[in-house]
């Protein structure tokens, strides 16, 4: 038997998470048909996430100059139930890359929202602490994210908020009102650091729109640093309505 090709294999490392709890009307636009809000202890929350894509492959073939980049991303969480089991993922409000290729393929393929435009990254590390900061450039301003973090990676505690941030194993489009894009993402369970300190110098309005705007002023209700692993990203299936 022929094995299983992924469409994507990469390493996802320093993962940079800042979550914010918000009202769940705020993302109703967003949500995917098929799909309901999945809420930690009643609390809805999207996430600002910037991470490195290290040893990137594209149906296993590595892309001249798309191996290793940055990616920033904000997003929620969702919920799916499918044969009587919980299918628990993310939807992207929006994925900001360097590389426009990338752009290209995750919009036609797989119907995200992912934008070009310039980045950079930090990691700084000493005996006892950690620096990584992730940046992208919008309207001739440089936005940030960055935390300040031990060396010591420890295990994510059995239902914790780190755990549900981190334990979501698939991704989910809005390719229509009536269509959903499904997608599985696998990786190992993750370890993460103690942030000790960070720094959030980000417009949300600019980026990602006057409804998120809000979001500027807003402290989060906590920011954390995951090591992070190798990962697949898998071949979408779509989910449709049923015709009346």
């Amino acid at each position: 038997m022929i094995p299983k090709m992924s469409f994507l294999k990469a390493d996802w490392r320093k993962l940079v998470l800042t979550n914010y709890e918000v009202d769940q009307s705020v993302l109703a636009p967003y949500l995917p048909y098929g799909t309901e809000l999945d809420l930690w202890n009643g609390k809805c929350y999207v996430s600002l996430v910037g991470f490195m894509f290290l040893n990137t492959k594209l149906l296993n073939i590595r892309i001249p100059f798309h191996v290793n980049f940055e990616e920033v991303n904000l997003r929620f969480y969702v919920r799916r139930l499918e044969d009587k089991v919980w299918k628990r993922g993310v939807v992207f409000i929006k994925e900001i890359v360097p590389k426009p290729a990338l752009t290209f393929v995750a919009n036609t393929v797989y119907k995200e929202n992912y934008q070009t435009l310039p980045m950079r990254h930090e990691w700084r590390e000493t005996a006892s602490e950690q620096l990584v900061s992730y940046s992208w450039k919008m309207n001739a301003k440089w936005q940030n994210i960055s935390v300040q973090a031990s060396t010591q990676a420890t295990e994510i505690t059995p239902l914790s908020e780190a755990e549900f941030i981190t334990e979501h194993y698939w991704g989910y489009a809005k390719a229509s009102n009536t269509k959903t894009n499904e997608y599985e993402v696998t990786h190992p369970r993750w370890q993460v650091y103690e942030v000790l300190d960070y720094s959030i110098t980000v417009d949300f309005g600019q980026v990602y729109g006057p409804g998120f705007g809000f979001l500027s002023s807003q402290t989060p209700a906590s920011v954390m640093l995951a090591e992070g692993s190798e990962i697949t990203v898998e071949n979408k299936k779509s989910i449709k309505k049923p015709s009346t």
